[in-house]
């Protein structure tokens, strides 16, 4: 039975665009000497399946969990080979990432792929570090066409600045691209497709260009997203000593950023389904009952439906945390 917060091993990605940020201070263990792009943290997919870190159901896979306890964690009944609705990373973007779109959920079967949309939230950004997000205004599929063809695509895109605290939503068909200097958490749909329009020219890690997906591409960007902007800031005081900030509202998610000055207690809620919590300054403590669990920055925790009502978090220090939750 779920009965307290899940704990789960981050899985390390080997990128040729990352680096070694997420080691220190973001306390991930990382293979020796590769650039490390992604930590992902909670996950349900083939290629990558979390598994439990702690507690009595330590070596379970989520997996496992939705197939054995899926009513427990979902707070519903869970149709048979349902995946967990969301994938959650950290990355690490010491170099540009390649320009890229995620198909629409209206062509993905036929394209062979998955739909993705996600969003980003800047958990750090170096002085000038910027994102490439929606077309320019003006911008037609030829113009496109033209521009992959002679280097210059990156020219189409929106080119925003951004710093710390900073967020972005990305639904699938906005082509895009993370610039270098930024350490993002995203939280996205459960998917893993990726659409490269454009890598810089750029050599693998096997020593060869990496694949380009022009045509798959081209179907799937949205041509009229061109006024793409950061999500705003604006707070609430929802209790004494915190405040929150509504940073996505979408079917497939919500997302909210609290902040709590010491010593602040929130509780979570009676929300239906299960609740991400993920550390992004300062220490909180997660109780259910007995059970205490500090969230420090870069860490995530997986609270299933059944205790999300019983769930309340601690300010041990001013602290902000990013909160994920469906949007029924």
């Amino acid at each position: 039975m779920l009965e307290t917060p899940l704990v789960f091993r981050p899985l390390p990605k080997e990128r040729i665009w990352g680096g070694r940020k997420l080691e220190e201070p973001w306390g991930k263990d990382l293979p020796a000497g590769v650039p490390v792009g992604e930590s992902w943290e909670i996950s349900d997919r083939p290629e990558g399946q979390s598994v439990v870190a702690e507690g009595p159901l330590a070596g379970a896979s989520l997996r496992h969990l939705m197939e054995r306890h899926g009513r427990e964690l979902m707070g519903r009944p869970v149709a048979p080979g349902e995946r967990f609705p969301w994938l959650v990373k950290i990355l690490d973007c010491r170099q540009d990432l390649s320009l890229q779109v995620h198909p629409p959920a209206a062509k993905a079967l036929a394209l062979d792929g998955e739909p993705k949309t996600e969003m980003w939230y800047f958990a750090e950004a170096d002085p000038g570090a910027q994102i490439y997000v929606g077309l320019r205004s003006g911008v037609t599929r030829e113009e496109f066409v033209r521009r992959l063809d002679d280097g210059s695509v990156a020219e189409c895109f929106h080119r925003h600045p951004v710093r710390a605290g900073d967020a972005m939503f990305l639904p699938s068909g906005r082509a895009h691209a993370l610039g270098a200097g930024n350490l993002v958490f995203e939280i996205q749909q459960n998917s893993d497709t990726t659409y490269r329009v454009f890598d810089w020219n750029r050599i693998g890690l096997d020593g060869k260009p990496r694949a380009l997906h022009r045509e798959p591409a081209l179907e799937s960007i949205d041509f009229s997203d061109t006024h793409s902007e950061l999500i705003p800031e604006f707070w609430s005081t929802v209790a004494p000593g915190v405040a929150v900030r509504p940073l996505v509202r979408h079917p497939l998610f919500s997302v909210d950023l609290m902040s709590l000055k010491s010593g602040a207690i929130r509780g979570l809620g009676r929300g239906n389904g299960p609740c991400v919590l993920g550390g992004v300054s300062g220490t909180t403590q997660v109780r259910v009952g007995e059970f205490r669990r500090a969230l420090r920055p870069g860490e995530f925790l997986l609270i299933p439906a059944i205790v999300v009502p019983q769930t309340t978090i601690e300010a041990i220090s001013a602290s902000k945390i990013l909160t994920v939750a469906d949007s029924q």
